[in-house]
C-alpha cells in the first residue's frame, strides 16, 4: 500500500521534472550558447526556503506545505491527496538526522514542465529509520516568487 502511494506521489507530483540530465550533444550545444543562470545568493535563498518547506513536511504540517507550493504543484495533486500520501510515507522514516545539499542547478526547461525558471535541489538526507536517501525538490518562479513545484524522495 505504501509503495503504491509512493509511486502515485512520484508520478503525480514530479512526472518528468527530474529527468533533466542532458546528453553530451545537448551539453555541447548549450555551452556554445549563452546559458541563463541565477546568482549564488539567489540559489542560497531558494535552498533555505526549500529547507523550511521540507521542515513543514517533517513536522507533519502537510497541509501548509501544499499551501506554500507552486500552482503547478497544486494542480497536479489536491491538498487531501498530498496529505494522505505523505501521512503514509513520512512517519515511518522518523526524524531527520541530517540533510546536506548535493546540488542546486538552474534550468529554464524541464521535461514535462512548462518553460520557466527552475532550481532543482538535491539533498543527501539521513532519517532515524532510513540511513541514506536523496530528496529532490524543484522550485520554480510562480507569481514572481520561488515556490516548490515538485518533491521526490529516493
Amino acid at each position: 500500500m505504501k509503495k503504491t502511494m509512493y509511486k502515485y506521489l512520484v508520478l503525480l507530483v514530479f512526472t518528468g521534472l527530474l529527468s533533466c540530465k542532458s546528453n553530451q550533444k545537448n551539453e555541447k550545444v548549450e555551452s556554445a550558447q549563452s546559458v541563463p543562470t541565477v546568482s549564488n545568493e539567489t540559489k542560497e535563498e531558494v535552498i533555505n526556503d526549500t529547507k523550511e518547506w521540507l521542515g513543514l513536511i517533517y513536522d507533519n504540517n502537510y497541509s501548509q506545505s501544499w499551501d506554500n507550493a507552486a500552482s503547478l504543484f497544486q494542480k497536479a495533486v489536491t491538498k487531501e491527496q498530498w496529505t494522505q500520501q505523505l501521512s503514509g510515507i513520512v512517519p515511518p522514516l522518523g526524524k531527520v538526522i541530517s540533510r546536506e545539499v548535493i546540488s542546486a542547478e538552474y534550468h529554464t526547461e524541464l521535461p514535462g514542465a512548462p518553460d520557466g525558471e527552475y532550481i532543482v535541489i538535491q539533498f543527501k538526507t539521513s532519517f532515524e529509520n532510513k540511513n541514506e536517501s536523496v530528496e529532490t525538490v524543484t522550485q520554480m518562479i510562480d507569481d514572481d516568487q520561488w515556490k516548490v513545484s515538485g518533491y521526490f524522495i529516493k
